[in-house]
């Protein structure tokens, strides 16, 4: 496990006097490349990464479920027959259960313990590891046999219907779905997947994610605003998704587009295709090109989508200006949140002073830097 199992099940017998029967863990996930093509039907390169969240798990014999996190040191209790929302870390927990329940799956009470490693408010996907833990936490102990692709539909479902985030399925596939070593390269339209080997042509590159400390909420009204400005450009476009638009097709119609409208869809298009393209770069262990493509895709987010801010741009800056640094980007929904880079090994240390370091006495935020590994998607270990 990547969390500390000791502290997790020691935590468990405190709280309810006795050792759990399972312990279910599921990653955060980094996206390589591919932002807000998701809800546009698009394509996304996510990788999992070893920072998790655990779930101990232990069936009892009523019909409740009580809660501890050990994050945020409080508990919460509910009744698996009336499920309302409470607001904060426990609707993750309370919406994966009304989730399973609604579909008739009849579940048993159930005590857990939570803790994880997953940055909060980062863009690292700590809610869909949440998600996707409970949900393979409380199927296992009710002996449902749920494929991982079913869980993570199933944890999309208590983000969106639940708590009200309008996300798409790529932070819940990633986070169910992943394998180590490995992007996860997903169609959104089709929910195909690939598995591309991180090769990268050399041994020592590095997966370097550096939360800039802006913090960003995706409820907040801007996501939303993006997602209303692509189904309108979709509209206007003729086509139910900016997944069936190219390039020409936005041309043509530029003057009948607003201005803000026609950038948007430009993004989204643009970006689509830096996706299939650096899926193509990995395959070929092209990292020249893949690392070209990442700063594309930053110039798009910034330039077209307008979702970067002052301190992500700093960021890629200096990364870009660091050598052995083979690509940078804003990573996740942005409005704050975490830069991606590609790093040689050898020169991490260098990045950690000149683009860390030197971010911190710009800005005054305590920039947190994570070397990263890609891992498995859920794993669940019976105790």
């Amino acid at each position: 496990m990547s969390v500390e199992t000791g502290r997790l099940l020691a935590a468990f017998a405190r709280r309810f006097g006795r050792q759990p029967a399972l312990v279910a863990e599921a990653p955060g996930r980094v996206n390589l490349i591919g932002e807000h093509t998701d809800y546009n039907q698009g394509f996304v390169l996510p990788v999992a990464i070893d920072r998790t969240v655990a779930v101990a798990a232990a069936v009892r014999d009523d019909r409740k479920v009580a809660v501890r996190s050990l994050d945020y040191g409080e508990c919460d209790t509910f009744s698996l027959g009336v499920v309302h929302a409470k607001g904060y870390w426990r609707d993750y927990v309370r919406g994966v259960a009304r989730a399973l329940e609604s579909e008739g799956h009849h579940l048993p009470g159930a005590d857990l313990v939570i803790c994880g490693d997953v940055p909060q408010g980062a863009g690292l996907s700590s809610s869909a590891a949440i998600e996707v833990a409970v949900t393979g936490a409380l199927a296992a102990i009710s002996e449902l046999d749920l494929p991982p692709r079913e869980i993570a539909r199933l944890a999309r479902r208590a983000e969106n219907e639940f708590v009200g985030v309008p996300c798409g399925i790529m932070d819940q596939f990633a986070s169910a779905l992943s394998r180590a070593d490995h992007a996860l390269l997903i169609d959104c339209r089709s929910q195909n997947v690939e598995q591309i080997p991180l090769t990268f042509g050399e041994s020592d590159v590095m997966i370097v994610v550096v939360d800039s400390k802006v913090p960003r909420r995706l409820a907040d009204t801007a996501y939303s605003q993006r997602q209303q400005e692509c189904r309108e450009a979709a509209g206007l476009l003729g086509v139910e998704s900016l997944r069936d638009a190219d390039e020409r097709l936005l041309e043509r119609h530029k003057a009948d587009l607003p201005p803000q409208t026609y950038h948007r869809a430009r993004h989204v298009i643009s970006e689509d295709g830096r996706v299939v393209a650096a899926a193509e770069a990995l395959r070929a262990a092209h990292i020249s090109r893949f690392g070209a493509l990442m700063h594309g895709s930053h110039v798009s987010l910034r330039d077209d989508f307008e979702v970067s801010c002052r301190e992500l741009d700093l960021l890629v800056a200096l990364a870009s200006g660091t050598d052995g640094v083979l690509g940078a980007r804003l990573t996740g929904a942005g409005f704050g949140g975490c830069t991606v880079n590609l790093v040689r090994g050898d020169s991490v240390d260098a990045f950690r002073e000149q683009v860390v370091t030197r971010y911190q006495n710009e800005t005054g935020l305590p920039a947190e830097m994570h070397v990263c590994r890609a891992v498995d998607g859920l794993r669940v270990t019976h105790v």
